[in-house]
């Protein structure tokens, strides 16, 4: 991919993306940023209360080329940098922690409501639609506000 279709908003130079366990929503958000932006951005990802990597999204993230199998969660006390100057909260828990960390520094905070695909209930192919769809709602929503129409993975 060209660095010329990657063109992120000239201030944004780091994101965070939080969620409850930085387990689903947070990391594949971060893997895919991470993998459409390259090196123009620095990503990351926590969650309000530790968790483990779910393992039906390093098997979707798979599907499109992104390895989580190294992913790690941690949550907001373990955060290495506080600097961001984007934070984007996907669950209703996650918003209220990233409100409480921008109270001490300048950064603005965006909540995008993501289902929790581990919530459904059924057969296993039935359940990672259910994380197929999450991902590829947070793919098309990735692209369109960092400005990566042109990007693919």
């Amino acid at each position: 991919m060209a660095e010329s279709s990657r063109i992120i908003p000239a201030r944004i130079t780091s994101v965070l993306f939080a969620c409850t366990h930085n387990s689903i929503r947070s990391p594949m958000a971060e893997g895919m940023l991470k993998k459409l932006a390259g090196t123009t951005l620095y990503v990351d990802s926590v969650g309000v209360r530790d968790g483990a990597i779910d393992p039906f999204v390093t098997a979707v993230m798979a599907e499109i080329g992104v390895d989580l199998s190294r992913h790690r969660c941690k949550t907001f006390d373990r955060l290495e940098d506080t600097s961001f100057d984007l934070v984007v909260s996907l669950s209703p828990e996650a918003q209220h922690q990233a409100v409480e960390l921008t109270r001490t520094m300048a950064c603005d905070v965006e909540f995008w409501n993501t289902f929790d695909p581990s919530l459904v209930e059924g057969s296993r192919e039935m359940r990672l639609d259910a994380y197929r769809h999450v991902r590829d709602t947070l793919y098309r929503r990735i692209r369109n506000r960092f400005g990566l129409e042109q990007a693919a993975i």
